[in-house]
């Protein structure tokens, strides 16, 4: 990124030297961020982040259908779990959606969610990993049963991309979208991948950048930073590092779990979650105080939705489970957590836990 912040800011679309250098930065990253998530380079479309991506997927995958079928956009009919993050769940609800449901650890049955297909069907949804309980969902199944009935799959990866492997071509799916900033890239840069054949019309026009299916001059320094966290995780750490965060979230989950009152959500099972996150409920306290405390101690948390970051409203995905959705606790790790850090988080969470408790009446 300091390379490319060193050089004048060049047009990719231009042929002029700093052009032509700027688009070679931006090609770069695209075959390095492809190679990581197992595409073609020219699949993939940089967009400003997973947000964007799945509102273009949505869009896309709606008005295609729609002009296929010779209906209104609104008419179309889309398939959401109800554990999608709210990008997801948004994008969904411009025309008519059917929610489908998950068992206890977040997990939906892809029999239901293919029995709710239907003639107008044009799109339907499911995430590789839960962004707050970290519950793989049964992507494959819903893949294939999909492919049988001629409807259009997207992928919400942004949680799992560079936390376990992903292979887009061998997938099947036709849609899937990811976020830099979620695997240590900077902010605001994302990617759409496309399957090889598929034609949907862009959300954003007025250009013919990123060959007329995003329009907008890339932003070729963020594009630089995502394609460079993407080598280092395909250079062969992924493996490591999801060890790693797999080794501390269970440090961390064991430690919890035995507090008095503390439960941990989604799938226990190590091969059946993303390995970074944790979820627990808290009984009988509410999650601003716990926040609060934990912050006090240097301990960045969350509680409810971890997509409404400015608001503590109970969590639709712990709803969807029938868990206590008003008292949660979420805990992540990243690639640069030290044990130290996990030191300090399994010796603050029990603390806190008994001050507040000290003070009810």
């Amino acid at each position: 990124m300091l390379a490319a912040l060193d050089r004048p800011a060049g047009d990719p679309g231009r042929i002029h030297q700093e052009g032509l250098a700027a688009r070679h930065a931006v090609e770069v990253a695209r075959e390095q961020v492809a190679a990581l998530l197992g595409c073609r380079p020219r699949s993939m479309i940089f967009t400003s982040g997973a947000t964007e991506s799945i509102a273009t997927a949505v869009w896309g995958a709606v008005h295609a259908g729609a002009e296929r079928l010779g209906v209104a956009a609104s008419a179309t009919h889309v398939v959401v779990p109800a554990v999608e993050h709210s990008a997801v769940r948004s994008a969904a609800g411009m025309g008519e959606h059917t929610v489908v449901g998950v068992d206890g650890r977040g997990r939906i049955d892809p029999d239901e969610a293919l029995r709710a297909i239907g003639e107008r069907t044009v799109l339907v949804h499911v995430q590789l990993g839960n962004h707050e309980v970290g519950t793989l969902q049964p992507v494959a199944a819903v893949v294939a049963g999909c492919r049988e009935r001629g409807v259009l799959v997207h992928v919400d990866a942004a949680q799992a991309a560079g936390r376990v492997p992903i292979a887009f071509d061998d997938l099947g799916a036709d849609l899937l979208s990811v976020s830099s900033h979620k695997l240590g890239g900077p902010a605001g840069v994302g990617a759409l991948l496309v399957r090889r054949g598929l034609r949907v019309p862009p959300l954003l026009t007025g250009g013919d950048q990123e060959r007329a299916r995003r329009a907008g001059m890339e932003d070729v320094v963020g594009i630089a930073g995502f394609g460079a966290a993407c080598a280092e995780l395909d250079g062969g750490t992924l493996e490591a590092e999801a060890a790693v965060a797999a080794a501390q979230i269970e440090r961390l989950a064991a430690d919890a779990v035995a507090i008095d009152g503390v439960v941990r959500y989604g799938d226990p099972a190590v091969d059946g979650r993303l390995p970074h996150l944790l979820c627990v409920g808290i009984e009988d306290i509410e999650p601003q105080a716990v926040l609060l405390g934990l912050d006090r101690r240097g301990i960045a948390a969350h509680s409810g939705s971890a997509c409404a970051s400015e608001s503590l409203e109970p969590s639709p995905v712990l709803e969807a489970m029938g868990v206590d959705a008003h008292r949660s606790l979420r805990l992540s790790v990243g690639w640069d957590t030290t044990d130290a850090d996990i030191d300090a988080a399994v010796a603050a969470l029990p603390e806190v836990i008994a001050e507040l408790r000290a003070l009810r009446p």
